[in-house]
């Protein structure tokens, strides 16, 4: 149940809709210098995330049409991060986004998006939550930086976010005010967006900081939030998918 809220929550952040299941043929250039940004939370072929999703896909799907790219991922992999967003086109264009779009249809496409989503930002952001002792909303927030600013420990990272932030403030595990440490969260992820240009007034951390100030620490429905101009609401608890 919290695990569907946070889905929901993080989908309305990343492709402007509640409804994730819709976002499987997500793919386009968004002009944040990691190339293509497609699927479920995003993965980039600037990155490395999509090179692995499309590996695993392969390895689950042998001859789908997707397979076909990743020797070329890994060739814009290889080059430096700058080379990456115009490379991702002169190599991936022009059949990419239509072949991704229309695998996005395969249910073990599906499947594996899933499972890679699982394994690489949910699962860990649960471990991190387990351990700091935080409820649903920490979970979600938990979430929603590992999408967002991927695995690892370095400063941009989600761990270096979580270490600047039991930094700041103590984590309820060890005894800390939950929603003080959870601001100290969004407040260090915060700093990371400034610092990469991307930080919006908007933006996703006001999903966030709207909840914290409402007080809603279990993510207890009905409640309302509003990311990038878009309003949503979340009228009762919902099913898991």
């Amino acid at each position: 149940m919290y695990k569907e809220i946070a889905l929901q929550l993080t989908s309305t952040a990343e492709n402007s809709t509640p409804d994730w299941t819709t976002s499987f043929g997500y793919i386009e250039d968004i002009g944040d210098g990691r190339g293509y940004t497609a699927g479920l939370v995003g993965w980039c072929s600037g990155t490395g995330d999509m090179l692995e999703l499309l590996q695993s896909y392969t390895k689950a799907a042998p001859g789908n049409p997707l397979g076909q790219y990743t020797r070329l991922l890994e060739q814009i992999m290889d080059a430096g991060s700058r080379d990456r967003p115009a490379l991702s086109h002169r190599l991936l264009d022009p059949s990419f986004v239509a072949d991704w779009s229309s695998a996005a249809g395969d249910p073990a496409f599906q499947r594996v998006q899933q499972e890679e989503r699982d394994r690489v930002y949910w699962g860990p952001a649960l471990e991190e939550a387990t351990r700091d002792g935080v409820g649903p909303l920490g979970l979600a927030i938990y979430y929603d930086v590992s999408v967002n600013h991927g695995p690892g420990d370095d400063e941009e990272s989600f761990g270096g976010i979580l270490a600047a932030a039991r930094q700041a403030r103590r984590p309820p595990a060890q005894g800390g005010d939950e929603s003080k440490y959870l601001s100290a969260v969004v407040d260090a992820r915060v700093r990371i967006l400034k610092a990469w240009g991307d930080y919006q007034r908007s933006g996703r951390q006001g999903i966030h900081y709207g909840l914290l100030k409402a007080g809603n620490l279990e993510l207890i429905p009905p409640f309302s939030w509003s990311v990038y101009g878009d309003t949503f609401e979340l009228g009762s608890y919902p099913e898991p998918r």
